[in-house]
């Protein structure tokens, strides 16, 4: 049986949604029954804190196949609850090639550690910056942004490479990473079809949100990093935290030759995934 762990999160929602559409059934391993039932979706829940070994346990027995959402820390508390005999699709960030330490980061990268320890077959992907999920605000907090700005100060004038990922994109690896028998554990990152500098990112999104393109204006991280907490005190900014401002200084950029070899997947271009993306944010 195929037991989806975080199933009322963004990425484990969009799972259920396509799972449901095909006529796969699941269960949903959720932490909280109430936000999933508001969801609307088939499947009867199991409770579980993922911290709670005995809880993980029960709320897994019976898994031929996990599939997990959750955060890649809690992988190894996964991989102990789970039968033996089952096979594994996780979730991580490749926040984890980061050369800035954070907690973030470095729970992926424990996590990917004790799966690959384990030796249990299954694959771990590691998406870059998803948008376009139902309720994730990546790209409508930035075009919020750019509305109230005059210009769009960024470090180094914003020629660090980003390569964002549709969240369609993301539950069509999902899909596919379940649907193959793996046999040993795997890791692929996953990404938008091409790298680009973060500032022609940010030009797409104002185009695709009906705003004129942002001015740019270049300025040292170091003084950003050191503005940012202001923008809790200003009314009508999104917040943006300092390690936010330091990451768009890092080259984000991956080779998804391995993720269109074995998941066979071709991921949409950006201008198409924010066309939908804006389009449902107004219907």
């Amino acid at each position: 049986m195929l037991h989806i762990v975080g199933a009322a999160g963004r990425s484990g929602a969009a799972l259920c949604h396509a799972l449901a559409a095909r006529g796969t059934a699941y269960v949903p391993v959720v932490r909280n029954a109430a936000k999933w039932a508001a969801l609307g979706l088939p499947g009867t829940p199991r409770l579980a804190d993922l911290t709670d070994g005995a809880a993980l346990r029960a709320a897994l027995a019976g898994s031929t196949r996990v599939a997990s959402a959750a955060h890649a820390r809690h992988a190894g508390a996964i991989l102990a609850a789970a039968p033996l005999g089952t096979s594994f699709v996780f979730m991580g960030s490749t926040r984890r090639h980061s050369r800035w330490p954070d907690a973030h980061g470095d729970g992926v990268r424990q996590g990917e550690a004790a799966f690959m320890a384990s030796h249990r077959p299954g694959v771990l992907l590691h998406p870059t910056m998803i948008y376009g999920a139902q309720g994730e605000d990546n790209v409508q907090r930035l075009a919020a942004l750019l509305r109230r700005l005059p210009f769009a100060p960024l470090p180094g004038g914003g020629t660090a490479l980003v390569q964002p990922i549709h969240q369609a994109d993301v539950t069509a690896c999902l899909l596919s990473a379940l649907d193959r028998a793996w046999t040993l554990p795997h890791v692929l990152d996953i990404a938008g079809p091409t790298a680009m500098p973060y500032r022609d990112f940010m030009r797409a999104v104002a185009q695709a949100a009906g705003q004129r393109a942002p001015r740019i204006l270049p300025i040292p991280a170091l003084p950003l990093r050191l503005l940012a907490p202001l923008t809790r005190c200003l009314p009508g900014l999104p917040r943006i935290g300092a390690d936010e401002i330091r990451r768009l200084t890092e080259d984000k950029a991956f080779d998804i030759l391995p993720m269109r070899r074995e998941l066979g997947v071709s991921p949409r271009s950006l201008a198409e995934g924010l066309a939908q993306t804006f389009t449902r944010a107004t219907s």
